[in-house]
């Protein structure tokens, strides 16, 4: 069976300087997962802004977008948010340029307040372009989780809509798995071993999930498995960072108190300092 987990795609949009790209990245992400695109306004409506909008959407429409122009007033956060819940968003599309002043009150404050309420994934896109730019490698975790499946599964599906090569699934190895005392040769093997079954365990595990996944999307993406041993959350961001990943998908946190575990730092944080998008699957 084909999974399509994205039927809806929804993006907020204001008039600033990273407009056009935005409504470009989110356009084609919706005809490449043939979704529905919301954009979302925070605003009154006006015929000078739908005309704006709508020129903006045009060479889409000729491919076939299916979109929505919605336009809400108030708080900003409410209203993506409710929005979002109302047309039924799988997928909510947050982004900002890192040059950008704004950077700060968008993406520290809105963003990391939207990303920690939506009921929904969200894609946290920070090099929005017009032009389109391959995504070509994506990292996906591969934590032992009830979510890290459905998270998976989603990244094939996202790769292989996006034509990326590659999919490297992190299984992250936290410390007290494989505590082991070393303090001489005898005790260093022991280490070894037990470092060396916890790795094969653990791609043993991701390899019965990939099983599972259509086969129309894993056939034509090199697949490789990468245990590490660290701190969940930073060990697979640092990861995605060395391997200069184009995407970095990751399950959605089960509670607030998981966030802090899973990001060390706050999303403006990891916005700013890690080189990639982020994708959350909820």
């Amino acid at each position: 069976m084909s999974l399509n987990p994205f039927h809806t795609i929804g993006i907020g949009v204001t008039f600033s300087p990273n407009l056009k790209a935005n409504v470009f990245e989110a356009s084609r992400l919706a005809i490449l997962f043939k979704s529905k695109l919301i954009l979302i306004h925070v605003g009154e409506k006006s015929s000078e802004k739908t005309k704006k909008f709508k020129n903006l959407l045009e060479p889409f429409v000729t491919q076939s977008l299916d979109y929505e122009i919605v336009f809400k007033t108030g708080d900003p956060v409410n209203v993506i948010l409710s929005v979002s819940e109302e047309k039924k968003v799988d997928l909510l599309i947050l982004g900002a340029l890192k040059q950008e002043n704004f950077l700060k009150y968008y993406v520290g404050s809105i963003a990391r307040k939207i990303t920690r309420k939506a009921k929904c994934s969200v894609l946290l896109h920070i090099n929005p372009s017009v032009e389109r730019i391959p995504c070509n490698h994506v990292v996906v975790n591969g934590l032992k989780d009830p979510k890290t499946e459905k998270t998976i599964a989603s990244a094939f599906y996202v790769a292989n809509c996006l034509g990326s090569e590659k999919i490297t699934i992190v299984e992250e190895i936290t410390q007290d798995k494989r505590t082991v005392k070393v303090d001489d040769d005898k005790s260093l093997r022991k280490a070894t071993i037990v470092k060396e079954r916890l790795k094969l365990r653990e791609t043993s595990r991701v390899n019965n999930i990939i099983k599972n996944i259509p086969e129309e999307h894993t056939q034509n993406i090199a697949i490789k498995s990468q245990p590490i041993f660290g701190t969940k959350g930073y060990s697979i961001g640092h990861y995605a960072q060395i391997a200069r990943a184009d995407l970095l998908i990751m399950n959605a946190p089960s509670k607030m108190t998981f966030w802090d575990r899973l990001f060390p730092h706050d999303i403006e944080h990891i916005l700013t300092e890690l080189p990639t998008d982020v994708l959350i699957i909820q």
